[in-house]
């Protein structure tokens, strides 16, 4: 490997937003903004008797919750991203989506109150841990809160309606990266420059394609110049172009 090669390596941003502590919100914290807009700093949050908990780190693969545990707490990813899948009685597994800094995984466990879905670490993770009935509470008294839940939940839902089209692999694949590319871009991270922590199989098993599908448009998309490609970095290159392939997903 050249020197060049190496040094693009070392400068490339790695999402990690764990610049917080006791006393003050991540940067990417999912209810930062909204308590500090509220008049609520963290230490507040601790006399609310609202429990927040930095946990972690988990390792490639350990488990944040599984199926069926009961439902106590949501969570928001600290550091690294987190996968959410299902796995039937054969073991075959289903990516249901991807969790970066600053977003939350395990609302769609408020209704069952059971996690209807296992949360599976991507590589070194961190998690906050939000007692939902602490939570709940504050959302009386913070109405900023409640919004943002039901924010939230609403994207993911839009997020789950993605692949209900009868897109291309083409389209699918777009979609996936300039959507993958704004959520980096909202949490101060390059739009253009993604560090993909997921694997070529999970992002085809989440767009509910073969594998071979996605390593195939990859090189097509490269070869067309829409993205450079070095291992599981992608720099989108042309995203004007790249938008139009995603258009008829993300125009939806």
């Amino acid at each position: 490997m050249g020197q060049a090669t190496m040094q693009a390596r070392i400068q490339r941003p790695s999402p990690i937003a764990d610049d917080g502590n006791e006393q003050r919100f991540c940067s990417t914290c999912a209810f930062g903004s909204v308590c500090t807009g509220g008049g609520v700093d963290k230490i507040a949050l601790h006399e609310l008797h609202c429990l927040v908990e930095h946990v972690g780190g988990y390792r490639n693969g350990d488990t944040v919750f599984r199926t069926g545990e009961r439902f106590n707490a949501i969570y928001a990813v600290r550091s690294g991203a987190v996968k959410t899948r299902l796995v039937d009685l054969e073991g075959r597994e289903l990516v249901l989506g991807f969790h970066l800094p600053g977003e939350l995984v395990g609302l769609n466990a408020i209704d069952p109150e059971a996690y209807p879905c296992d949360a599976v670490a991507l590589g070194e993770v961190e998690v906050c841990r939000f007692s939902f009935p602490a939570l709940a509470t504050l959302a009386t008294r913070m109405p900023a809160i409640q919004l943002e839940l039901f924010r939230r939940l609403s994207r993911d839902i839009g997020n789950a309606a993605l692949l209900a089209g009868d897109y291309s692999a083409d389209e699918r694949l777009a979609a996936f990266l300039i959507g993958l590319g704004r959520r980096y871009a909202e949490r101060g991270f390059p739009m253009h420059t993604l560090n993909l922590a997921m694997s070529r199989g999970d992002i085809a098993n989440y767009l509910r394609l073969a594998a071979e599908t996605v390593s195939r448009v990859l090189r097509r998309f490269q070869d067309r110049g829409l993205i450079q490609v070095d291992g599981r970095h992608v720099t989108i290159a042309d995203p004007t172009e790249l938008f139009e392939l995603a258009r008829p997903i993300l125009s939806r």
